[in-house]
């Protein structure tokens, strides 16, 4: 039951009011659907982007949420706003009252499988493919230059492909799985090399001097992400 919750995209429509970071005043929020990982909404405001932000959404007044959340999508459309929004800090509390707040307000969602829902998103313009973005990979080549401490030593790759929570690495020597490695990522866009830091899970050789390895990042780096995409694009 808990990993279905997990998964569901709830369809609620809901119209109720939303707070931004620690701003003073509430803006009207159209709710168009919900879950433990993230929600569509509909807003008069422009919100930031390539940022975290803090939302305190009052769904009712027993039903209120505070979640950080990052902005995986944006569309105008008659002069309103749509975001995609993937939370990043949600509390099992908070959780628990998005459930019942569906369960209340859009008992026929609680009783559909999640793996035959419809794809609303699809029809309405792709927003559910916008959504994944943010666990896709990405095929992109930049220098890096990692340490790792129980090795002490110092090293150089070339990444193969990287996501928001993982970068697959060419290193001329083998890392074995469990090390941990510290990461400065070498990006084109004359700014700082990009820190990071995860642990390797898997490592193969593809031929003589040439390995592969990939690295799972402590925590999701959203924020880099978008700085090494806007770099490929420019």
């Amino acid at each position: 039951m808990q990993i279905q919750r997990r998964f569901n995209r709830w369809q609620v429509d809901y119209k109720t009011r939303v707070r931004l970071n620690e701003a003073s005043d509430f803006v009207e929020c159209a709710i168009n659907d919900i879950s433990y990982m993230g929600a569509r909404i509909c807003v008069p405001v422009k919100l930031p982007r390539d940022t975290f932000i803090e939302l305190h959404f009052e769904l009712s007044a027993e039903f209120v949420l505070d979640v950080e959340a990052w902005v995986v999508w944006q569309r105008a459309v008659d002069g309103h706003n749509i975001y995609g929004l993937y939370f990043t800090r949600v509390k099992d509390t908070d959780k628990e009252k998005i459930y019942q707040f569906v369960r209340k307000h859009a008992p026929q969602e609680i009783g559909t499988k999640w793996w035959s829902l419809p794809d609303h998103n699809e029809k309405k313009g792709g927003e559910s493919m916008e959504d994944r973005r943010i666990f896709a990979r990405f095929n992109v080549h930049l220098p890096l230059k990692f340490l790792s401490q129980s090795w002490n030593k110092e090293g150089s790759a070339t990444t193969h492909d990287l996501s928001a929570k993982g970068i697959s690495i060419i290193t001329s020597e083998e890392i074995a799985p469990r090390t941990t490695l510290e990461m400065w990522l070498e990006i084109p866009d004359k700014g700082d090399p990009l820190y990071t830091r995860g642990e390797v899970v898997w490592s193969k050789m593809v031929e003589p001097n040439k390995y592969f390895a990939g690295v799972n990042l402590e925590k999701a780096d959203l924020m880099g992400l978008s700085r090494v995409l806007r770099s490929v694009k420019a």
